[in-house]
């Protein structure tokens, strides 16, 4: 069994509820052999629990702003669930069977593991119906008319509950917790796998009107917070830095081009040294001309007076 665990929005806003029903029904179309939870008590959420018949746990740690944190929701999950494995995802993304064809594949190979992958973007402005043959339905819009995300962010991440996550109090809806993910998972020892050739994830595209001021969510202080309690922005690690590939041929792993050349030994000492100087000392070898802008701009933010060399003024940055 796995278990699918995420957080709602508010359903106040039409499209936003009907987007998140979408993904829930879609999560309990996949069958018995998967079991979700609703984290958190925003407006709608238990009545949505008590609609499509998942469990609902109120209760979750929030930031001074109100925002969820993301390792509060983890650790709720993992003490709820039974399971074997757990899947976090955002509540708005539609999964199909490949999920569970290919975590299965994973753990047959792994012990420990961390699974993620790109999605797709479609707009999908209605109820959707998860009647016989809805798969092939979305699966042929998809096809014509879906976009496919940039590599940048994750949507989902399929684990053992044997990870021992040791997770800062990132705030959710934010960025740099999902990138940090993928450092943690490869500095712990687990095998990091881009499934995006293998699990078909669809985001429902949406605005983001439920944000503060209607600003894209990278841009709030809150993301800056996230990523300063990532250890920095040398921890901020893409798909292209999971070592291992599943697509529908089987795992391997791969090549030094397909994680970007100079890419891959810079995050391969990243991930051996972990956060402090060496690590920002990593960054400068490799991004000199990034460093020194950095490096410049916390010094203009310290002032005169700060008397922070670059190694400093960056890590304030």
């Amino acid at each position: 069994m796995i278990t699918l665990f995420a957080t709602c929005k508010p359903f106040n806003d039409p499209h936003i509820a009907c987007i998140q029903r979408n993904a829930i029904e879609a999560w309990t179309a996949l069958g018995s052999q998967v079991e979700v939870i609703l984290i958190g008590d925003e407006e709608g959420t238990s009545e949505a629990a008590a609609r499509f018949g998942v469990r609902h746990i109120a209760d979750v740690a929030r930031n001074a702003e109100g925002t969820p944190l993301v390792s509060s929701m983890f650790e709720t999950a993992c003490a709820a669930s039974s399971a074997d494995v757990l899947c976090y995802a955002n509540a708005d993304v539609i999964f199909f069977p490949d999920l569970i064809e290919s975590v299965e594949r994973v753990g047959d190979r792994f012990d420990r593991y961390l699974l993620v992958g790109q999605r797709w973007d479609l707009d999908v402005p209605e109820r959707l119906r998860f009647e016989v043959g809805w798969t092939d339905r979305l699966l042929d819009r998809v096809r014509t008319q879906a976009e496919r995300h940039r590599p940048a962010g994750s949507d989902y991440f399929v684990f053992p509950r044997t990870l021992d996550l040791q997770m800062p109090p990132f705030a959710l809806g934010r960025s740099g917790w999902d990138n940090w993910m993928i450092y943690f998972g490869r500095r712990s020892g687990a095998a990091v796998v881009d499934a995006s050739e293998a699990i078909t994830v669809v985001h429902q595209n949406h605005d983001y009107g439920h944000l503060p001021g209607g600003a894209a969510h990278y841009r709030l202080p809150e993301s800056d917070e996230n990523i300063r309690l990532a250890g920095g922005r040398e921890f901020i690690f893409l798909l292209r830095d999971a070592p291992w590939r599943l697509s529908k041929q089987g795992l391997q792993r791969k090549s030094r081009r397909e994680r970007g050349g100079l890419r891959s030994p810079e995050s391969d000492l990243i991930v051996r040294f972990g956060p402090g100087r060496r690590a920002r000392l990593i960054r400068a070898l490799f991004h000199p001309r990034q460093f020194i802008r950095y490096a410049v701009r916390g010094l203009r933010k310290a002032g005169p007076s700060a008397g922070a060399g670059p190694l400093g003024a960056q890590q304030a940055d």
